[in-house]
């Protein structure tokens, strides 16, 4: 999750990313956006109102959204030209983490829950920040920022026994030569 500075100015972690806007689609201010949610159909409906990273761009409101093909179309309220529509190119559509649906499941985690937290042994050895999670083949990696330098670990129960988001704390314990790479 990155952070993106509140109407205050401060940092406003409490907030994920639902989708970036590409490039603009025709003359009349419609843009494509990648999707990064399981619901698009729910999330763009028309009236949702969406932050922005950056925060100067926004808050955008959907007017209309369509899957035209495979791609999901917007049309934000005020983007009535394409000048309009490129200038949102890359912007990130946030919305409050609250509004996430509930996980069921003890042991699964919302990706954007574990970037930041503090990776640790269970004797307590810092290993390194949390930077992003992978998926990878279909397996998942934390990206640790272990002193300057990437390190993937293997998201798994027997190398990752806990999470505690929380406490802020991933507790690893790593196989023999894991960092030795």
């Amino acid at each position: 999750m990155s952070v993106v500075t509140g109407l205050n100015g401060e940092p406003e972690r409490d907030v994920v990313a639902v989708g970036r806007i590409g490039p603009a689609r025709g003359v009349r201010g419609d843009v494509f956006v990648q999707p990064w949610t399981d619901d698009p159909a729910d999330r763009f409906a028309p009236g949702s109102v969406l932050r922005t990273d950056p925060v100067e761009a926004g808050p955008l409101t959907v007017e209309v959204a369509n899957l035209g093909g495979s791609k999901l179309v917007v049309h934000f309220a005020g983007v009535e030209d394409r000048t309009a529509a490129e200038g949102l190119h890359g912007v990130r559509l946030m919305v409050p983490a609250a509004q996430r649906a509930a996980l069921e499941d003890p042991d699964e985690f919302y990706a954007s829950d574990l970037v930041g937290l503090m990776a640790r042994t269970a004797s307590g050895t810092q290993l390194g920040t949390v930077r992003d999670v992978l998926n990878l083949a279909g397996a998942e990696y934390l990206v640790l920022d272990a002193g300057g330098h990437e390190q993937l670990v293997p998201f798994v129960a027997a190398i990752v026994p806990t999470v505690d988001v929380a406490g802020g704390v991933v507790v690893v314990d790593p196989p023999d030569g894991l960092f030795d790479l």
